[in-house]
């Protein structure tokens, strides 16, 4: 397959590009300034892209089967900080950059999307979901170190997904498990719909690794076309 991913610097994204090589597939690997990417790995290929430009968006897209987002403001693999901070200052970036891919998806209705997300979006328990409550979500993000004003992020991303609920390109959302850090492949996992999996001390965790294998995974065997996934332990 001739797999695209955006955010290919990132810390998911450069995981999936890693998986998808060595898996056999072609990869073009999309960042915001290509000229600064050493990589002359096989059946890999690095080209700019501007996610909040259509006709940019748009000319990256022929000859894909699947496109993977893995958008963020900044780089959060090397600044998580300033990512944050973008993020708080305009959290309809990621609804935006939705609309973006799904317009440039019009001339090509047969490229795949999958769009790397948010975890606030999945419901805790039937039909509460954190996203809308700003307590359960102050209470996440300071069990995981983030700020309060992160809240408005989360949202973003859950706006994301209702952007994407709307069209009926191929799209999939994949929301990873709440505590997501560089680990170990493992290829183990378990996969969920909108409900995160809990590990057996009542954890959603996985490893950016097992991430890339579950995304990977979804480009070669369609299972959540115009439906969200997430997985954990």
């Amino acid at each position: 397959m001739h797999i695209g991913v955006i955010g290919a610097t990132g810390g998911i994204g450069s995981r999936v590009v890693t998986e998808a090589l060595e898996r056999g597939h072609h990869v073009t690997a999309f960042s915001r300034d290509a000229t600064r990417v050493d990589d002359d790995r096989k059946n890999a290929v690095w080209k700019s892209i501007n996610v909040l430009d259509v006709n940019s968006v748009a000319a990256a897209i022929p000859g894909l089967d699947v496109l993977i987002s893995g958008f963020q403001p900044g780089n959060a693999a090397k600044d998580m900080a300033n990512t944050v901070a973008r993020s708080i200052a305009d959290p309809t970036t990621y609804a935006t950059a939705a609309r973006v891919l799904l317009k440039a998806l019009e001339s090509h209705p047969r490229t795949r999307l999958i769009v790397i997300g948010g975890a606030g979006s999945l419901e805790i328990e039937p039909g509460v979901v954190r996203a809308d409550s700003d307590q359960l979500l102050h209470e996440a993000l300071d069990a995981i170190g983030l700020p309060r004003e992160y809240a408005a992020a989360v949202r973003g991303h859950r706006d994301a997904l209702n952007v994407l609920r709307t069209s009926n390109r191929l799209w999939t959302y994949f929301s990873p498990a709440e505590d997501i850090a560089p680990g170990e492949r493992t290829g183990r996992f378990r996969i969920g719909g909108d409900q995160p999996v809990l590990d057996a001390d009542g954890r959603s965790r996985i490893s950016m690794e097992d991430a890339a294998v579950a995304l990977v995974d979804e480009a070669e065997l369609p299972r959540f076309v115009q439906r969200r996934f997430t997985i954990g332990y």
